[in-house]
């Protein structure tokens, strides 16, 4: 591809169509989660006029302290403008983002930035690290015009690390064309437009905030929550009439499922998205028939296709498509889908029969960073990635999910890898053996559990276990329930296999 590109251009054209109407509007997490009932909210807001001034005004900053084309930063800095105004900031310039969890403890961070080796951290409060020169965000507006870098579709603007099954991160590369193609088809599947007002909760260090993203490129409003609370969503979906929500198979449930009459609170909401993991079609189905007027968008994507930017979608305006609220839809924009034998990805396997999924499109990733084992096994070089996920599709080319090729947990659309926790586990000194798994839960889908072993003559309580990983391990990795057992089930003596904990002791139903 040629030059003469940058994604981050739109916030220029974008300061001369809305001058001073609402970009963002931050909604932070000081509000009363006691009661529904509440006066008028006033949240701090930012126009796209300043927008795009308080972008400069980074960007200036990155570039006086030496950060250039190709350099990284490390992005801590939660669910808040400044997030999204440092990824901004960063791509404008030619470097690259690295977001993370500004929760993630020192053995969390330590292998993603001895991988990625970034210059700089942007964070929010402080960081368990000290061998890498921080900088905390100030909001300035300085005014000062800055043309962004001529850069390429294919120059990578960010890096999104998701644990591999080894436990070792694996760090995917995203360009400036992926986010084209994202926000093109995000746009699409919401069937969006400069009217719209999205509440996002999506965290700003994982690639579900290229919905957010994708109401700015279009001229509507993002409204930022710090983190999904059933009661804050409800009161500000009301106060400022939300028309596209965030949301996830657990938050349909909760909705669904409430005793409150909150149907007033979402009335201007026209469509929640869903995704991360698979919505299960009795929730689905009882969503819809609550909130009739609210249609579910039911995204199927992954980091390596930046969400949708090639993934596929039963989008807002052709619902018939979610085939009795089961599939995760058609391919979307200019993405290609095909099932292949899970053992041999050259065989091509047909309609109706159940394989691993493949993914062609300008959405997908550039690969793996300084990871060419890894990029080669699942970017293959006439362009198909390989999903490691298993599903079907139909005689209408409708996508169905099936199961999942990898041992990977998802609890309420985060996953969690169980070699990364299991590490860990290995590290408490009265554990010989540990084995992570998922357990069924109505609410959030799948839940981490952790089967121990323990060392001759040592006694230990689930609480301690669990307690340890709490020091250790972001929240939603930590075991939520711990069992005790003599042995781990085995293949040849050596390979533990997770499967069989699941299906003993993971109290999924019985399908």
């Amino acid at each position: 591809m040629g030059d003469f590109m940058n994604f981050t251009s739109f916030l220029d054209v974008n300061a001369k169509l809305y001058g001073e109407k609402i970009a963002i509007i931050y909604a932070e997490a000081n509000m009363s989660h006691t009661s529904i009932n509440h006066s008028s909210i006033n949240h701090p807001s930012i126009s796209y006029s300043s927008l795009l001034k308080y972008v400069n005004s980074l960007a200036l900053e990155l570039k006086e302290l030496g950060i250039r084309k190709g350099d990284r930063v490390l992005i801590a800095t939660g669910n808040r403008p400044e997030s999204i105004i440092s990824y901004f900031a960063v791509w404008r310039i030619g470097a690259i983002s690295i977001p993370i969890n500004p929760d993630f403890k020192a053995y969390e961070l330590s292998n993603i930035i001895d991988h990625s080796k970034p210059k700089i951290a942007i964070i929010r409060d402080s960081l368990p690290i000290s061998n890498i020169e921080s900088i905390k965000i100030s909001m300035k507006e300085n005014g000062l015009n800055l043309h962004p870098e001529n850069l390429s579709y294919d120059d990578v603007c960010h890096i999104q690390y998701t644990s591999g099954t080894t436990g070792k991160p694996k760090g995917v590369m995203l360009t400036h064309g992926n986010w084209m193609a994202a926000v093109e088809a995000e746009r699409w599947a919401l069937n969006l437009n400069d009217n719209d007002i999205y509440l996002g909760f999506y965290p700003h260090f994982h690639v579900g905030v290229s919905w957010g993203i994708t109401a700015l490129k279009y001229g509507a409003t993002f409204i930022i929550m710090e983190r999904y609370n059933l009661l804050e969503f409800l009161k500000l979906a009301k106060e400022y009439n939300a028309t596209i929500v965030s949301g996830m198979p657990p938050v349909l449930y909760e909705l669904a499922n409430s005793s409150m009459n909150i149907e007033d609170y979402l009335k201007s909401v026209r469509c929640i998205i869903t995704g991360g993991a698979t919505t299960p079609e009795a929730v689905w189905r009882t969503f819809s028939e609550r909130f009739s007027n609210i249609k579910v968008v039911n995204a199927y994507g992954l980091s390596e296709t930046l969400v949708i930017g090639s993934g596929t979608v039963v989008p807002y305006h052709l619902q018939h498509l979610s085939k009795g609220f089961r599939s995760v839809g058609l391919p979307v924009g200019y993405t290609e889908v095909k099932i292949v034998d899970s053992s041999n990805p050259n065989k091509e396997l047909p309609c109706g029969e159940i394989g691993e999924i493949a993914i062609r499109g300008p959405g997908v990733a550039k690969g793996y960073w300084m990871n060419p084992e890894d990029t080669s096994k699942a970017f293959l070089n006439d362009g198909w990635f390989l999903t490691g996920d298993l599903g079907y599709l139909d005689e209408d080319g409708v996508l169905y999910i099936t199961a999942r090729k990898k041992d990977v947990i998802i609890m309420s659309g985060w996953k969690i890898y169980p070699s990364e926790v299991e590490e860990v586990l290995l590290k408490h000194p009265k554990i010989a053996e540990a084995a992570v798994f998922s357990r069924y839960d109505e609410r959030r889908g799948e839940i981490p559990a952790a089967a121990i072993v323990l060392k001759p003559g040592e006694k230990a309580s689930p609480e301690e276990i669990i307690e340890f990983c709490r020091g250790r391990l972001a929240g939603y990795k930590v075991p939520r329930y711990v069992i005790f057992l003599d042995e781990l089930p085995k293949m040849n003596a050596w390979k533990i296999l997770r499967r069989v904990l699941r299906e003993k002791y993971g109290g999924f139903p019985q399908t």
